[in-house]
């Protein structure tokens, strides 16, 4: 992997293949660029993909004082060596991260998302209260194991499924970035869509959902398209929070071909 320090001095890894116009990968939490290597591969053959270990992951660096910016900042750096004209693609609470970004002026005009965790409404925004303060005592207490058993929890992972990854080798993987579930929760607010700071994202931006995702899943991706003042929203018939790579890229590169996209508001 290549490297390039952001803007603190941190070292953020990342990966380049592909040949064509530069598209910039962000996953989400518990990710890094291996996490979305089946992804990249699909879009390679029309695009230069980038994927990269956010800080904290991999073999990026870790300044110990996290902050929205610094990230935004990382991804800033790897947006920089992606080269000009480059778009972005956020999954879940790294699409977060994303519109973060180009709301705070990444030049990018090209932007899609999948499904950001967000939770708007009364009861999202308790449930969301009530994971962080939860996330931060495991954390607190260094149990690691706790709070990745939490967080596939939250994101619809059934006991028996998480029970049998407890006994592989990827347990060890997924606490030893457990810290940076942190992160991916301060990305997120209180839960709510940040209406006033999104109306600064100028990007165009595609919001996709899975039609098989929860009702509020759903909710949630129409609300934050709707807040966007360039936003499209589309439903992937079938799928759910963990989208099909071969399913979600052809939507993907037809959206980043400028060439060829009919950009509208209509889902």
């Amino acid at each position: 992997m290549d490297r390039i320090l952001s803007a603190d001095g941190t070292p953020i890894a990342y990966r380049r293949q592909g040949e064509g116009p530069p598209l910039v990968l962000v996953g989400g939490a518990l990710g890094a660029a291996a996490t979305d290597a089946p992804l990249a591969a699909l879009l390679a053959p029309r695009f230069t993909v980038l994927t990269y270990d956010r800080r904290g992951r991999g073999a990026s660096g870790d300044s110990g004082r996290w902050a929205v910016e610094r990230e935004v900042e990382d991804l800033a750096a790897v947006v920089g060596a992606a080269g000009a004209d480059a778009s972005v693609f956020g999954m879940a609470s790294g699409g977060a991260l994303a519109l973060e970004a180009v709301a705070a002026g990444l030049p990018v005009d090209l932007c899609a998302v999948y499904e950001p965790p967000y939770t708007p409404g009364a009861s999202g925004l308790l449930f969301k209260a009530r994971c962080t303060a939860r996330l931060h005592r495991l954390l607190d207490a260094g149990d690691r194991s706790g709070a990745v058993e939490l967080f596939l929890a939250m994101t619809g992972v059934a006991d028996e499924t998480a029970a049998r990854l407890r006994g592989t080798p990827r347990w060890a993987e997924l606490e030893a970035l457990a810290h940076t579930l942190a992160y991916d929760d301060a990305l997120l607010g209180d839960g709510s869509v940040p209406v006033e700071r999104f109306a600064a994202v100028a990007a165009r931006t595609l919001v996709v959902c899975g039609g098989f995702s929860t009702a509020p899943a759903r909710a949630a991706t129409r609300a934050l398209a709707d807040a966007l003042p360039r936003g499209r929203h589309r439903t992937l018939t079938g799928q759910m929070r963990e989208v099909a790579p071969q399913v979600l890229a052809p939507v993907l590169a037809e959206f980043f071909a400028r060439d060829v996209y009919a950009y509208g508001r209509a889902s």
